[in-house]
């Protein structure tokens, strides 16, 4: 008699407090297999139903056949995604989620129910979010920033109470440094990011000159790193480089509309804003170096391209 494919296993599992720190496994050459990751694994065997995937220390692990990639055959190894389904079996997919465990993303609320909400993460069976974990009662149809985890009942869930999964490492980043950021939360003084996915900062809302949605990844820029290690952010460069681009960002504006622009120093801030994505000060100044190297020429409507830089 063939054994169930789906029989329920029992593993031990722990919460990530922020994304896994894999540098102690990589010095020791071992790649463990991860629930909730991606997985390089082998292929044991084709069956029936699907494939047996060698899953280390969690034994051979099943990939329905409706996953199986085409022409996969035993040996091949494949990336695979480990979850447990809708029956907590644990399974092997080549599809791939939203957002694996450790990861920080902003998701979809499909469903609301007694245990919590739940998210459309791109599987078949949704993410939840137990109701102890939601910072604010989330709502079906409304997009939240969470953070994706393993919980002690041996399953995948999220979190959006993400102060809990920042690190708290010293910021190692230099003033200036580009970043990649996820906008997370917007509060009386501006926005809150995540950088990097990994740590928190803050964007001050009298130094963002364009709409930002929660969600929404940008990049942006490390302004200042305070003393009690708090991060403060910009979208802009800082300084000379800042207008440099913008300097570069204008003269290609010029080329385009045929050598002229209608929009000078002392044109509205919100037009200069949506021409340009920059205050009308960090405008001013990079006109004023290109009127400078003879680049352009201001006149009363606009600036003009010189004939030189045509």
């Amino acid at each position: 008699m063939r054994p169930n494919p789906f029989s329920p296993i029992t593993i031990k599992w722990t919460i990530y407090p922020a994304k896994p720190d894999q540098d102690k496994e990589e010095e020791d050459g071992i790649k463990m297999v991860e629930i909730g990751r991606t997985n390089s694994l082998r292929v044991v065997k084709e069956v029936e139903f699907g494939l047996y995937l060698d899953g280390e220390d969690l034994g051979e692990i099943l990939m329905p056949k409706r996953y199986m990639p085409k022409g996969c055959k035993p040996d091949d190894v494949i990336e695979v995604f480990l979850y447990l389904d809708s029956e907590d079996r644990l399974v092997a997919t080549s599809e791939k989620p939203y957002a694996e465990v450790g990861d920080f993303a902003c998701m979809k609320v499909v469903d609301v129910a007694e245990v919590g909400a739940f998210l459309d993460w791109g599987l078949p069976k949704d993410l939840l979010v137990p109701f102890r974990e939601q910072k604010e009662k989330m709502s079906k149809g409304k997009e939240y920033v969470v953070f994706v985890y393993l919980d002690n009942s041996e399953r995948i869930a999220a979190s959006s109470r993400l102060d809990r999964f920042l690190s708290k490492e010293p910021p190692s980043f230099e003033e200036g440094e580009e970043v990649e950021l996820l906008i997370c939360e917007e509060t009386d003084m501006g926005y809150k990011a995540i950088i990097n996915g990994d740590q928190g900062g803050v964007l001050y809302s009298n130094e963002v000159f364009q709409k930002l949605k929660i969600g929404e990844k940008t990049r942006g820029f490390i302004k200042k790193i305070r003393d009690d290690g708090k991060v403060d952010l910009s979208l802009q460069k800082a300084g000379a480089e800042k207008v440099d681009e913008l300097s570069e960002k204008i003269l290609s504006a010029l080329k385009e509309q045929g050598g002229f622009l209608y929009v000078t120093d002392k044109s509205l801030p919100k037009v200069i804003n949506t021409l340009f994505g920059c205050s009308k000060k960090t405008y001013k100044k990079a006109i004023g170096g290109l009127y400078k190297k003879r680049l352009i020429t201001i006149e009363d409507k606009g600036i003009r391209l010189c004939e030189k830089s045509e």
